[in-house]
C-alpha cells in the first residue's frame, strides 16, 4: 500500500475522488488494480488542473504514491508492460460488473450489488490510460452507471427493481449529490474513505437501452464484489461456484495452415501478444471459457494471419 498520505482534495478534483477511494479499497486484495485508479486519477488531474499551488501540491503527493507503488510492485508484469496491466484491469472491471449483472438478473438487489456496478463503471474509466475504450466498454460503462442509479432509487423509494436489461428510466449519475452529507477524508490521512455512497440519478434522458451484451464466462468468484460497509445491516448470499461451459474447439484450428507466405505486422503480433494476456489474466479468476477463446484467437492469428 503507498505510504504517502495525500493533503486534502482540492475541490477541482471532486471527479477523480471515487476513482482515488476505489484504489485505497483495493490496496491490499487488488494492488495492481489500485495502481491504475490512482494512474488515472494523476493524469486526470493534471488536465484539470496543475497550476494552482494546492492542486500542484496534490498531484505530487499522488505522483510520490505512485512510485512507491512502482518500486515495490516493479517486478509485477502487470505494472511494467502496459498490455498485461489493460487485460488485468479489464477483467477484473468484468468481473465486478458481471458479478452485479448476475445479481440483479437473479432478483437479488442490496447494496453490495449496486456499489459493484458502481465501481465497475469507474475501472472502465481507468481503461482510458491505456487508450480509447472500445464500443463494447463503453456500453458497459453507461449500464452500469444506470443500473446503480435506478436500483438505488428503487430501495429508496421501497420499489421492486426490474431485473435485467429494460428502457432505461433514469441513467444519470450525480455526484454532487452523491457526495452530500459524506466525509471525503479520515482524519490524520487525508485518504478516501472506504464508506458507503449512495447513487443518484437526477434526470430523465430521451433514449432508451434495451439490452446489453455480456462476453463468456459470466460468473464472478465469490470474493470479487466490493465490500458492504458494515453499517449497512445488508446481509449477502453467498455465491457458490458454477458449472462453466467450456467452448469447442475451433474445428478449423486442427487444419489450418498458412495461405502461402503470411507476413505478421507487428500489430498482429500485438494482437495475439493481448490475446495471450487476456487469457492469462482471465485464468486468475478460474475462467476457462474466456481463457480458451482468447487463445484459440491468438492461434488462429499466429497461423493464419487473419483474425
Amino acid at each position: 500500500m503507498a505510504a504517502t498520505a495525500l493533503p486534502p482534495l482540492p475541490p477541482q478534483f471532486k471527479s477523480i475522488q471515487h476513482h482515488l477511494r476505489t484504489a485505497q479499497e483495493l490496496d491490499k486484495r487488488e494492488p495492481v488494480v489500485a495502481y491504475y485508479c490512482r494512474l488515472y486519477a494523476m493524469q486526470t488531474g493534471m488536465k484539470i488542473d496543475s497550476k494552482t499551488p494546492e492542486c500542484r501540491k496534490f498531484l505530487s503527493k499522488l505522483m510520490d504514491q505512485l512510485e512507491a507503488m512502482k518500486k515495490q510492485f516493479g517486478d509485477n508484469e502487470a505494472i511494467t508492460q502496459e498490455i498485461v496491466g489493460s487485460a488485468h484491469v479489464e477483467n477484473y472491471a468484468l468481473k465486478m460488473f458481471l458479478y452485479a449483472d448476475n445479481e440483479d438478473r437473479a432478483g437479488q438487489f442490496h447494496k453490495n450489488m449496486i456499489k459493484s456496478f458502481y465501481t465497475a463503471s469507474l475501472l472502465i474509466d481507468v481503461l482510458t490510460v491505456f487508450g480509447e475504450l472500445s464500443e463494447e466498454n463503453v456500453q458497459h460503462r453507461k449500464y452500469a452507471r444506470w443500473k446503480a442509479a435506478y436500483i438505488h432509487n428503487c430501495l429508496k423509494n421501497g420499489e421492486t427493481p426490474q431485473p435485467g436489461p429494460i428502457g432505461m428510466e433514469g441513467e444519470t449519475f450525480d455526484l454532487e449529490r452523491e457526495e452530500a452529507g459524506s466525509s471525503s477524508h479520515q482524519s490524520g490521512t487525508n485518504q478516501p474513505t472506504s464508506s458507503s455512497s449512495t447513487y443518484e440519478a437526477n434526470n430523465t434522458p430521451t433514449s432508451n437501452f434495451t439490452g446489453i451484451h455480456v462476453p463468456p464466462g459470466a460468473h464472478a468468484p465469490a470474493n470479487t464484489p466490493a465490500e458492504v460497509p458494515h453499517n449497512t445491516g445488508v446481509t449477502t448470499n453467498t455465491i457458490q461456484p458454477s458449472p462453466q461451459t467450456i467452448p469447442l474447439v475451433d474445428p478449423s484450428l486442427y487444419s489450418a495452415q498458412s495461405a502461402g507466405e503470411v507476413r505478421l505486422t507487428p500489430e498482429d503480433f500485438a494482437r495475439a501478444q493481448k490475446y495471450c494476456k487476456y487469457a492469462g489474466s482471465a485464468l486468475q479468476y478460474e475462467d476457462v471459457s474466456t481463457a480458451v477463446q482468447n487463445l484459440q484467437k491468438a492461434l488462429k492469428l499466429l497461423i493464419t494471419g487473419k483474425e
